[in-house]
């Protein structure tokens, strides 16, 4: 799906099932009338399951729809208290909240990722919450199995626990493990740097390259200002 609104950046999104049983994967996106700007949010479900589903539903919903003003850290406890009030699932979740400049402030749980794209060069922004990451943090052996294993996710993190990154007006990339797993950097920047190709180029190309996840992207092309500024919804 491609989405163009007057005022605000253009901005991709696609997702697929994959081999898995079902598409626990969900994406929001929300402008709130007189606000600054769209906030975004990916989840990437906990399991293969409908709570799995459910809960990745709800958090990108809660999150997207949290008041830009308050951050995407609370953005985050926002979709952990829907998924802790409203579902037996969990989730992993990365949020995006506009920021002056064209930039974004971002935060995540697990390993649902950010990157900034500019058109010739991609930009890891956020670090995977895996227990395959604590252990390279700390020189240890990493195995296979550390990669899939979340230190972090909706429903348990504590505020502190919660990462947080910001980024200067760039191309915006978020992406479930689905698609950043196959790819890797090199293989998402093959993608986009092709003219012409987004969200549902590099879901095909994730399933393509052997992809065994549910696959999800969403990118937000650089905003191009001009004299037209319009705020309305955009529905989760």
């Amino acid at each position: 799906m491609i989405t163009t609104r007057p005022g605000y950046p253009r901005w991709h999104t696609a997702s697929a099932q994959g081999p898995r049983s079902l598409n626990a994967d969900a994406v929001g996106a929300y402008a709130a009338a007189g606000g600054p700007g769209i906030a975004f949010a990916l989840a990437d479900g906990v399991g293969d399951d409908p709570a799995a589903a459910r809960a990745a539903r709800t958090a990108a919903a809660a999150a997207a729809r949290t008041p830009v003003h308050k951050g995407p850290v609370e953005a985050v406890l926002a979709a952990q208290r829907a998924v802790r009030e409203q579902t037996l699932g969990d989730a992993v979740l990365v949020v995006a909240m506009p920021a002056g400049g064209g930039g974004y402030h971002i935060a995540w749980v697990g390993d649902a990722r950010a990157y900034a794209w500019d058109g010739t060069t991609l930009s890891r922004l956020t670090t995977d919450h895996t227990l395959a990451e604590f252990f390279r943090a700390r020189h240890q052996p990493v195995t296979p199995r550390m990669e899939h294993v979340v230190t972090t996710s909706v429903r348990t993190a504590e505020a502190q626990e919660i990462g947080t990154v910001e980024t200067a007006g760039s191309g915006l990339l978020l992406t479930s493990d689905g698609v950043h797993k196959p790819l890797s950097g090199s293989g998402i920047r093959a993608v986009l740097a092709q003219p012409g190709r987004g969200a549902a180029e590099l879901v095909e190309a994730a399933l393509a390259r052997g992809g065994s996840d549910n696959a999800t992207a969403l990118y937000v092309e650089p905003l191009e200002v001009d004299s037209t500024t319009v705020r309305f919804p955009v529905a989760a």
